[in-house]
């Protein structure tokens, strides 16, 4: 490309979308949704996967750049919802994919720092892409082709995925899909959800992919049971009232003054905000659950856990899910929990009990702290020394000949070593000899 050859429109945003200044990446992104729905409109129009992945790396940055919180939702909100700007559901297929393919590849060089605002970015881009198949009425080619997508891409044993990627998007898929489809989808539908993930639970090699399905997938779907049932209840107590309430009013007639029909009609006063029955009923409403059968979910797992080529650590911690289902299938509960408790300990999260957890743990060493500093001031210091343990031997009132071991007086004799030369010992009995033969003319005379 010579010097005075014009950039391609997508290098062009790119540039922009990554720039140092707010107002000029505001500015792109804006331009960038004109483009989109500009470009897709027409029939011979649509994006390639390499402009699209120039696009989405332009993207990557704008979102790197952004700093504060409400600022960082707004944005990812706003970049999550350019997939309703094409046109065609190929071209939102080829938008979605050139986004993980992008994660995946920029993930290793995100910094501690900036973590959460990519995370919260793939929450929105995949609870906007289950908004896109419900806008679409949750058509079963639709519902294949996304989870065909989003297996291939991060859960295949051939994708690069880091664990970051993977296990983020294991933990946030079923609450997603509850904040999108749990007031529409059947249970026949919520099984076609989950229908892939039993067969990569059943076969995959990696004990991480395996933990985080097991635990955010099949787990989350038993923990939630009692609020299904509990939801379930709802519904069927409203229905009969529905009923309950158009045959009263078939029956009664049309006798009642004016005043009391009014007073009829009237609707039912409602707590003012902020007080403590408002307050109450916010915190019993759990919306809606996503509704699943027990058995058929139990029944699919088998039928994978069980085929011969599933390793034994992969099918072992499969059925224990499968008992579990099976349970809920037959009417129990697991570990007797009764729906308070379950709904209780779901809504605290799991950053709530991490975060009690680490608070507990600063308290215990915070004590330990203290009972050493109280034991370092009642201990003595050592400066000032000690008294010696041992008893001290009386000294005498004056100097005395010595005892020896056998009670004489005199020097002690030193005991004969038993690591002696023989050289020495021969030396000293020659010696002894000498002395005798002097001794003898001397006796004689």
């Amino acid at each position: 490309m010579g010097p005075g050859a014009q950039l391609p429109p997508e290098i062009q945003l790119a540039q922009r979308l990554a720039g140092n200044e707010q107002v000029t990446r505001d500015r792109a992104v804006r331009k960038l949704r004109k483009y989109i729905v500009a470009r897709t409109q027409r029939a011979t129009g649509g994006f390639t996967h390499d402009e699209l992945l120039k696009i989405w790396k332009g993207l990557f940055y704008c979102m790197w750049m952004q700093d504060k919180l409400l600022l960082q939702e707004e944005l990812g909100r706003t970049i999550a919802q350019l997939i309703h700007a094409f046109q065609t559901a190929e071209a939102q297929h080829l938008f979605l994919q050139t986004f993980w393919q992008t994660m995946i590849r920029e993930w290793a060089g995100i910094d501690r720092l900036r973590l959460d605002k990519f995370y919260l970015l793939m929450r929105m881009v995949l609870n906007e892409s289950l908004k896109a198949v419900k806008m679409r009425g949750w058509g079963e080619r639709d519902i294949e082709q996304l989870l065909e997508l989003l297996t291939s891409e991060i859960l295949h044993e051939d994708s690069q995925a880091p664990n970051g990627v993977k296990s983020h998007f294991l933990e946030v898929f079923l609450e997603e899909l509850t904040k999108v489809g749990a007031a529409e989808l059947t249970a026949d539908q919520n099984l076609r959800f989950v229908e892939p993930f039993c067969g990569i639970a059943a076969r995959t090699t990696d004990s991480l992919v395996l933990h985080n399905i097991t635990r955010g997938i099949f787990e989350t779907i038993v923990e939630q049971a009692p609020l299904a049932i509990e939801d379930l209840m709802r519904e069927l107590a409203a229905q009969e009232g529905e009923d309950e309430g158009s045959g009263g009013d078939q029956e009664s007639d049309g006798d009642e003054s004016s005043e009391g029909g009014r007073e009829h009609a009237l609707p039912p006063r409602e707590p003012p905000a902020g007080s403590p029955e408002q307050v109450g009923d916010d915190e019993d409403s759990t919306g809606p659950v996503l509704q699943f059968d027990y058995e058929a979910v139990a029944n699919r797992l088998f039928a994978v856990a069980s085929q011969p080529g599933t390793p034994s650590q992969n099918r072992k911690r499969l059925y224990k899910v499968i008992r579990k289902l099976q349970d809920l299938a037959g009417g129990h509960f697991p570990e007797d929990e009764v729906p308070e408790k379950a709904c209780r300990r779901l809504l605290e999260g799991r950053r709530v009990r991490k975060a009690k957890r680490r608070w507990l743990q600063r308290q215990a060493q915070s004590q330990r702290g203290e009972v050493r500093e109280e034991t370092a001031a009642l201990s003595p210091d050592p400066s000032l020394g000690g008294e010696r343990k041992g008893r001290r031997r009386p000294e005498r009132a004056g100097p005395g000949p010595r005892t020896g071991a056998r009670g004489r007086k005199g020097p002690r004799r030193r005991s004969r070593q038993p690591g002696r030369a023989p050289a020495a010992q021969a030396t000293a009995a020659g010696a002894q000899e000498l002395k005798r033969k002097k001794k003898r003319p001397l006796e004689s005379g």
